[in-house]
This record gives structure tokens, C-alpha cells and sequence, in this order.
């Protein structure tokens, strides 16, 4: 390899070390599959000033031959080795295929997690039906996609010690504090900023301040996780699915009959 190649990895590592320059938090970001190098890529992270890292597991699990618990253990394993080679805090950003991600999340603590990222966009192959060839595609988040992070968090805070963060859907201040009255730590926003740029963070915060004031809460701490599933009126509404009254109450558009 020649002495003045510059990998990916060197641009990253570069980039880490200009952004220590802000007065914000640096999280630096590893995406893997498997138990391998790359792990030790969080060592080269750590130096450069990384404040925590998210673990990134980007799996899917199309192995017949692999079980619900080989899939949740391939987690626990990358999770351990990682804690092994850096002392930061370490997220955890999984997806929601999961089928008991209470427990498995309590599993995770077990095994040094810091906190969890819920929950991963999987990017959605399509069928061309004129070529009939598999091509990837990109859909940006809607609103209605963070529903499903906020039911998860209410049914955690509480439960488990480690940070909340909540990815996918969020848009708008009223998406953000719904994930906060839910119990959320943290929202991550990214395909509002793609679509609207980062000045849209400012709007966000300041349509935030005006639901506080407008709802009589001092502060962000004073909300926070009063709507999770042990704090709420109702909390058995956050895991039954009456379905009858949720379709008895669909109002359908002028012209189509139910």
C-alpha cells in the first residue's frame, strides 16, 4: 500500500479530531457484523477524542440455521469485545426485529452497554418489475415511524439503567417530545436534517420551548418519562392492540363506503 494512501478510516479519524474543537459531545460510530479487526478500529476512535461510541450491529438474520438466541449472542459477543478495548460509554443501535427486546436489552447492560439506539432503519430492497432485478432503494423517515420508538421506551424507562435513545421518525418537536413524556434521553434526527438542513434544529428547539411554556413544564427533566408505561393513566395501552375500536374509530375518505 503506498505511504500517502488515505483510507475511509483516516478521513474519519481526521474529521474526529476537528469536531473535538466544539463544546458538544463527540459520538463516534462503528458498523459491523461480525467479531473481528474492525473492533480494534475503536482504539484509533478513543485517541482521536471520541466522547462514547455506537456500536452499530447492521445484521440481518437470514440464516435458517441460526436461532433467535445465536442472533442476540452475535450481539453480546461484539459488545464484549468492544468493551475490552476502549473505556467509553458504548450505545447499542438495534433494530426492532427482535422478539423480547426487554430482555435482551437487560442483557446488554449485563454486558457493559452504556445505553441503547432504538431503533435501526433497515434499507428495503425493491423488485424492478421491468428489468425483474433486486435494486436498493432509499425512503426517508416519516413521523408515523417514530410511534414504534416511542411505545418501546415507555415500556423500558424504568426498567433498565442504561441511556434511551430513540432514531427513526423524528421530525418535529412534537415527535421529540412525545419520546421524552415516553422516557426517552436522547432523539437522534436525520432525515429532517437531510430534507430542511441543520438550521431545522433550531426550529425544533424552539417549537419545543413553546410546548413547555404552553404546557407549564420548567424544564426537559420535569416531563421526562411521565407517559412511560408505569407513570401513564393507562399503561396497559401500551402493549394491548384493541384493534376493533382502532378500526371502528378510522373515518374513511368522502365516496368509499365501509
Amino acid at each position: 500500500m503506498p505511504a500517502d494512501y488515505h483510507s475511509y478510516l483516516d478521513a474519519y479519524l481526521e474529521q474526529l479530531r476537528r469536531l473535538k474543537a466544539l463544546d458538544i459531545p463527540i459520538i463516534a460510530s462503528l458498523n459491523g457484523t461480525t467479531l473481528g479487526g474492525w473492533v480494534e478500529y475503536s482504539k484509533l476512535l478513543e485517541e482521536a477524542g471520541a466522547d462514547a461510541l455506537e456500536l452499530n450491529v447492521y445484521y440481518i438474520a437470514a440464516n435458517l440455521a441460526e436461532s433467535s438466541h445465536d442472533v442476540e449472542q452475535r450481539y453480546i459477543e461484539i459488545l464484549r469485545q468492544l468493551r475490552q478495548q476502549v473505556s467509553l460509554p458504548i450505545t447499542m443501535k438495534l433494530s426492532s426485529q427482535f422478539s423480547s427486546p426487554l430482555h435482551f436489552i437487560q442483557r446488554l447492560e449485563e454486558a457493559g452497554a452504556s445505553g441503547v439506539a432504538l431503533f435501526n432503519r433497515f434499507y428495503l430492497p425493491d423488485i424492478d418489475l421491468e428489468t425483474l432485478k433486486i435494486t436498493p432503494t432509499l425512503n426517508l423517515s416519516s413521523s408515523h415511524e417514530a410511534l414504534l420508538r416511542v411505545r418501546w421506551t415507555a415500556l423500558l424507562h424504568g426498567r433498565v439503567n442504561v441511556s434511551l435513545a430513540v432514531t427513526g421518525g423524528f421530525h418535529t418537536a412534537g415527535d421529540v417530545v412525545k419520546a421524552l413524556l415516553a422516557g426517552a434521553d436522547v432523539t437522534h434526527l436525520c432525515s429532517a436534517l437531510l430534507e430542511q438542513g441543520p438550521q431545522h434544529l433550531a426550529r425544533v428547539l424552539e417549537d419545543m420551548q413553546h410546548w413547555l411554556d404552553e404546557h407549564e413544564y420548567e424544564s426537559v427533566r420535569q416531563l421526562k418519562g411521565s407517559l412511560s408505561q408505569q407513570h401513564a393513566i393507562d399503561p396497559a395501552a401500551y402493549e394491548r392492540v384493541n384493534y376493533i375500536s382502532v378500526l371502528d374509530n378510522y373515518t374513511p375518505p368522502p365516496g368509499v363506503l365501509r
